[in-house]
Formats: C-alpha cells, structure tokens, sequence
C-alpha cells in the first residue's frame, strides 16, 4: 500500500514514469562528462523545455503544462535522483527560484520576453540576491538601480550565482531607494549580455556540474519597463518567493538522501567482509533503520508542505523548518552514507564522494541553517507573523505596465485595504474608527454587510494608528499584540471589536 496515494495519482506516476525514461537516456549517461567539464550543456534544456518539464505550473499561454503541484515534485525528486546536485540545481534555480516573480509580479511584457522564452528551454535564467558583504541578510545589499529617464542606472555586484556565467538574464535585487531600507528594495531583470555586465566563473568544493557566478554591474542601463511589479516592494516579494525555494530544497533533499541511501544499500548487499555482505552486520543495519525513519518522516512532513502550497497556503515557518530539517538530515545521511563504502567512498569513481561534496551547500544557500533558526525563533517566540506579497487592487500597475504608480497617497492604499476586506468579511455587528495620523476611515458593521468611509463619526472602537505602523502591520513587519504593548496602536473603546480587526487585515 502506497501511504502517499494521497498525493499522486496515476497520472502523476505516468508522468515520473515518463521523466526517468526522459533522464535515463538524456541526462544520467552524461553525468559524469558533465561533472568534469564543469558545465551543463544548453542543449539539455531545450530538450526539457520542448518535453514541457520547465512549464509545469505556468499557464498554457506562456508555453506552460498549467499542472498541479504534485506534478513538480515528481520533477523534483526524479532530477534530484541524478547523482548531480550541480545539473539538479540548475532547473530548480529556472522554474522555482527566478522566472516565479516574473510569473507573479511581472508586466505582461516581461512575461512574454522573459517567462515564455524560460519555460521553452531557450533562455536559462538566475536570481541575482547574494553580494560579497550580504547574504542572508537581503535587506541589507548594496547594488544601487538609480533611475534615469525611462532607465535605471545599475551598479553593484552579486557573488555565489547559480547560472549566471551561461545565463541569458538576471532576476536582480537592487536598491532603487538606497535611503529608505527594506523599502527600498526592488527586483530588475538584467540582460546578461547588457553592456557594463560582467561575470567571472568560480570554482566550487561541489556542484561541479552547475555555473555559479560572480557579477559586476558597471553603469548598466536598465529599462524601466524591466522592474518587477512595483518599486520598493522587492524585500516583500522575496519574502514569499523564498519559501517556494525552501520548499524545493527540501523535496529535492529529501529524494537526494533517499538516492544515497538507495546506492549505499546496493553496495552493501554486494560487499563482504569477515565471511559475510556487511548489510549483515547489525551495527551497521540498526544505522540505516535510523536514516531510513528520519528520511520518512522529513519526507511526510515536507509532501504535507507541498499540499498546503499546492492549496495556496503561505507557510513561511514550516517551509523554514523543512528546510532547516531536510538541509541537516542531507549532511548526516551523505556522511554515514559514505562511512558505508569505506575507503571505497572517498574515491571519486564512487559516486557518493560527488554526493558528499554537493549535499554541504544545502545548509547555506536558500537561507542558512542559522537563519532559519533566527526565522523559526521569531514566529515561535517572539509571535513574529508574515503575510504574502502580492500586487493588489489597493496597488494599481501603472499604464506603462511596471506596476509603479505615485498616483495615490499612503492614506488611500490604506482605505482601499480596509474597503476590499470590509466588503469580503462578514458583518462585524458594531462600528469602528481607525485614526490614521488625523485622518479617519470609518466602519459600519451593523448591518447585513460592512459599510467603509472617509469620515470621522462616533464609534463604539476606535483604533489610533500611524499610516507607516498600520503598513507595517498589513506586511507582517509588527506583530498586532507587541504594537499594542508599546504603544503604536492605541484603542478607546469596546475592545471586543479591536479583536475583530484581523478581518479587516487579512
């Protein structure tokens, strides 16, 4: 009995079928070639794009298989069981790491010149976020895109980036308001081939099969027509992209330790020692029950993941806890896995060696096991909460189509909100003033559905908060209970209808 019927149909085992098929004869042959020369041919993904495999949850408009989520992770799992994290990472990086916020937040422009040219194997894409003095700490980079007319001016420099020696563009994070912090925050993509680019290839401990990348931005023109949905929500859009590729990270490590474990088995039926194959050794099989409980249970917890982003859910700490979970567990399995092999396993004809070297990455990129810790923490401890990024009614995209617009105030944004969500939420059964710096939204729950103005009338609640603190509650930057405890939202009145004011936030 298959316990994660749950997950797959027969057409998702149809379509894994059909993926090993496609890689036992295009991809694992060739590994090993691909390892030493250090690069993975183009031609790969235009075979991949031509078989519909980088398109698998984008729209048939775009040249996508518009699939169920599940369908991604047998993708996942099936590339990630190639003995390469070099050649796994590159399609990760294309389809769930790069080409999402392009997909979400882009101009149909960008989705046309960029997504569909991705999806079809043509153009190889990266996401452009680490620099040499910022990694993990993304609010904090310093690559500056200072517009210009209808261009920005981009220079800076980004380090550590998968495709971006053979890419063809370059999802990247800038600051368009050096001033302003995570505010200031935008994504741009950047022609590879623009002038003032420059890229020198690095050598790396492992995915050798992979082109990892340092980039240099010398006064690059860089149309405006290029910036990813609006300026200065950058940090926010990343937020939420970042859990897609924790989350694939996790499927991916996942099926890598079940791949190790799998080739370490076989090694152990077929070596002897003392008279006997060493999988008989109790010693030796008690620590493969160990790895094979722990491999499960990360994998139920992470398959659980992947329902619940498949529904549309915003899982912030656990896709943080998968990571943190699956990146460990990957070290610990490729590091008793090789100790299986003995000497054997230091050999470079062994392919748990390549296996060893490629699982040490996993616990720094994508966020570091540190990282994820100090995330974990925050929600845990300190009731941090995130909510998803999104281009939003309240936020009109601008007629040239680059989702910037200075046409409405702060204040607006805020009322257009409350409006939108007074209307979705049921009657609240009282009324409700926000005193937002002097001016006043008011909300009338007492009838059959809420009513929303511009006016200051009496109310049984009200609810006294700075524009920049209610925004910062609305993007999850201030937790609801700590602003009131410090003083930032101040309430006169019932409180039992303060309590009611996660309808109107949500």
């Amino acid at each position: 009995m298959n316990i994660y019927g749950k997950y797959f149909s027969q057409e998702h085992e149809m379509f894994r079928q059909g993926l090993k098929d496609f890689l036992a004869k295009e991809v694992i042959p060739h590994i090993d070639q691909w390892e030493e020369e250090r690069k993975t041919p183009r031609e790969i993904w235009k075979k991949m794009g031509e078989m519909g495999y980088l398109g698998l949850n984008y729209p048939e408009e775009y040249g996508g298989m518009d699939a169920d989520f599940f369908y991604s992770v047998v993708f996942m799992e099936e590339i990630a069981k190639c003995y390469s994290g070099g050649f796994t990472i590159a399609p990760l990086v294309m389809q769930y790491m790069s080409t999402p916020y392009i997909f979400k937040y882009g101009s149909e422009h960008l989705k046309k010149k960029y997504l569909s040219k991705t999806i079809s194997g043509e153009w190889v894409s990266c996401i452009a976020i680490t620099e040499p003095g910022a990694g993990s700490d993304a609010a904090n980079i310093q690559t500056k895109a200072i517009r210009q007319g209808d261009h920005y001016i981009v220079n800076g420099s980004k380090t550590f980036i998968t495709n971006a020696f053979y890419g063809d563009y370059l999802v990247t994070v800038v600051k368009t308001n050096p001033e302003a912090g995570v505010n200031g925050v935008s994504l741009l993509v950047i022609d590879r081939n623009a002038e003032g680019v420059s890229a020198r290839k690095l050598k790396k401990l492992g995915w050798h099969a992979s082109d990892t990348a340092e980039l240099n931005f010398d006064d690059v023109k860089v149309p405006v027509e290029n910036l990813i949905g609006e300026e200065g929500q950058g940090f926010y859009y990343l937020m939420g992209g970042l859990q897609l590729e924790r989350l694939a990270g996790a499927v991916s490590g996942v099926a890598g330790c079940e791949s190790a474990l799998d080739y370490a088995l076989k090694y152990m039926g077929e070596r002897k020692a003392f008279g006997r194959t060493i999988n008989k050794f109790q010693v030796l099989r008690h620590r493969v029950a160990q790895l094979a409980t722990e491999i499960e249970s990360a994998k139920a917890f992470t398959y659980h993941l992947c329902e619940l982003h498949g529904n549309g859910d915003y899982c912030v700490k656990e896709c943080s806890m998968a990571k943190l979970l699956v990146s460990e567990l990957s070290d610990k399995v490729m590091y008793q896995c090789l100790q299986f092999f003995g000497g054997y396993g230091y050999m470079e004809e062994y392919k748990i060696a390549r296996m060893f070297r490629d699982s040490r990455i996993l616990t720094i990129g994508g966020g570091s096991s540190e990282i994820m810790r100090e995330i974990i923490s925050k929600m845990v401890i300190d009731e941090k909460q995130y909510e998803a990024a999104r281009l939003s009614e309240e936020m009109p995209v601008s007629a040239n189509g680059n989702g910037h617009s200075n046409d409405e105030g702060q204040f607006d944004k805020i009322y257009h909100i409350i409006e939108k969500n007074a209307t979705k939420a049921r009657a609240l059964g009282n009324t409700l003033k926000f005193n937002l710096d002097g001016q006043y939204i008011h909300v009338n729950g007492k009838g059959d559905a809420n009513s929303v103005a511009k006016m200051n009338e009496d109310a049984e609640c009200t609810i006294t908060v700075s524009e920049d603190d209610f925004m910062a509650l609305l993007k999850g930057q201030l937790n609801p209970m700590t602003a009131m405890m410090s003083g930032k939202i101040k309430i006169d009145g019932n409180m039992g209808v303060a309590m009611k004011l996660q309808t109107l936030m949500s």
